[in-house]
């Protein structure tokens, strides 16, 4: 299916040994994602690695920095977070940021946010951990009021429970119009998927095709109460993959990933593992139950190769 957009989120800042300097080789990546085909670039948004992509003690850089580095050698991808978390930054502060890269860019940012969920690295840097999910999720709901309002009016205040601004300067304005698009991460029924049907331009969703089918269902009655257009939202879900020529290039990628093969039960359970045919039929699954544009890792994002063979995947689906 050829008209299908697709993006490339790097997860990780950990490359095989002879890669050269970290950041060369995140430029290296993102210039090949470009010359792909992928239309989008996204980067996590933490300061420890997390659980299931590797210890946390690898390497970690800032987000929207990064962002930033890799703003000035590309061209067309656009460029996101996947996603922030709304604890870590003053909402205000973040809409400026989101903001400047958009102007760094010429117009290519995403801003991408979710409640964010991480204790460790949160008490880690000193940053305040609203204990429950609940009590994320307030503050994440006023923080898309304030951001909303820093990218779309002059001089903007607003006196909140969790946040306040006053009259606040965000010059220069974005290059998008009427602002970069807004991605919200998660797939709460109640709360979650509520915000992104009143503030989101975007979603990003988890879980296999009938559960997305199911959580597409719930975003468009939310989206009726609101009054809302549920088809001027872009949804979106992210998955990881090893794909392969064929079946005996994909023995080899494996055993080059997991040497001893002591992952391989793990890395089967969250990884789609297959051929060019393989993980087009899984493609097709997730357009079919409503999803318009796969975001994918790779397990081996610094082979040329896979970008392309994942290129093929999407068109063939």
């Amino acid at each position: 299916m050829a008209d299908v957009r697709f993006g490339m989120q790097l997860p990780s800042f950990t490359f095989p040994a002879g890669s050269g300097p970290l950041f060369e080789t995140v430029k290296r990546i993102a210039r090949n994602a470009e010359a792909a085909g992928f239309d989008s670039f996204w980067v996590m948004d933490h300061f420890y690695q997390i659980r299931g992509v590797g210890p946390e003690s690898d390497p970690m850089l800032e987000g929207w920095l990064a962002l930033a580095g890799v703003a000035s050698v590309t061209e067309r991808l656009r460029l996101g977070t996947m996603v922030t978390g709304n604890i870590y930054r003053n909402p205000a502060l973040l809409a400026k940021m989101a903001t400047t890269l958009d102007v760094i860019s010429n117009g290519r940012a995403i801003l991408g946010i979710g409640a964010g969920w991480n204790r460790d690295e949160a008490e880690g840097y000193g940053f305040d951990f609203p204990e429950t999910p609940g009590d994320r999720l307030r503050r994440l709901r006023e923080a898309l009021r304030v951001i909303t309002l820093m990218l779309n009016e002059q001089r903007p205040s607003f006196h909140g429970r969790y946040y306040s601004i006053d009259r606040a300067l965000n010059e220069p304005g974005p290059v998008q119009q009427p602002h970069p698009p807004i991605l919200i991460g998660g797939s709460g029924e109640r709360v979650t998927l509520r915000l992104v049907a009143r503030y989101g331009d975007a979603c990003n969703l988890f879980g296999d095709p009938e559960r997305l089918r199911h959580l597409l269902g719930v975003l468009r009655e939310h989206c009726r109460v609101v009054g809302r257009d549920y088809d001027a939202i872009l949804k979106t879900n992210l998955g990881a993959v090893v794909i392969a020529r064929d079946e005996q290039h994909l023995q080899d990628k494996l055993r080059g990933i997991d040497p001893d093969g002591s992952r391989r039960e793990a890395l089967a359970a969250r990884v789609t593992m297959g051929t060019v045919e393989q993980v087009a039929r899984r493609i097709r699954a997730f357009l079919d139950a409503g999803i318009q544009y796969p975001i994918v890792s790779f397990l081996d994002p610094w082979d040329e190769e896979s970008l392309y063979l994942f290129r093929q995947a999407v068109q063939a689906a």
